[in-house]
């Protein structure tokens, strides 16, 4: 990352709280569909869905700044710092932050978060790599 291009710092961090911010407004509103441990189904499709979710946001996101090289990785890790951050407490007061799901369901959401952080992450790191090649 040269000195010449660090604009895309802030609006990549603003990126990642707005995902964040619109994933958990939806599981504090309907998270009572989602993560229902008792169907491995449901908890597999969940998992599989951000797979190409993240890759995707990841994508647009280093096309939107014209990002090449180590800014991916930054731009990736930029991404998911924010939910990262937050999420530490919204796990722990994960009753109070989703009363429409059973605290027996935060492990899955951890878990599931986890999953996407890394999913994020992984993708900045081949993108960098595979542009290099």
């Amino acid at each position: 990352m040269n000195k010449t291009n660090r604009s895309f710092i802030i609006p990549v961090l603003f990126i990642g709280f707005l995902v964040w911010l619109l994933a958990t407004l939806a599981f504090r509103f309907a998270g009572q569909f989602f993560f229902i441990t008792e169907s491995s189904t449901v908890l597999a499709l969940l998992y599989f869905i951000l797979i190409p979710s993240m890759i995707l946001l990841s994508l647009f996101t280093f096309k939107k700044f014209n990002l090449s090289g180590f800014e991916k990785t930054a731009a990736g890790i930029l991404l998911v710092l924010p939910g990262m951050l937050i999420d530490t407490f919204v796990i722990q007061f994960f009753e109070d932050i989703f009363p429409n799901m059973p605290s027996s369901r935060a492990a899955s959401f951890g878990s599931w978060l986890m999953w996407a952080y890394s999913l994020v992450i992984l993708s900045a790191i081949i993108s960098s790599v595979q542009q290099k090649k």
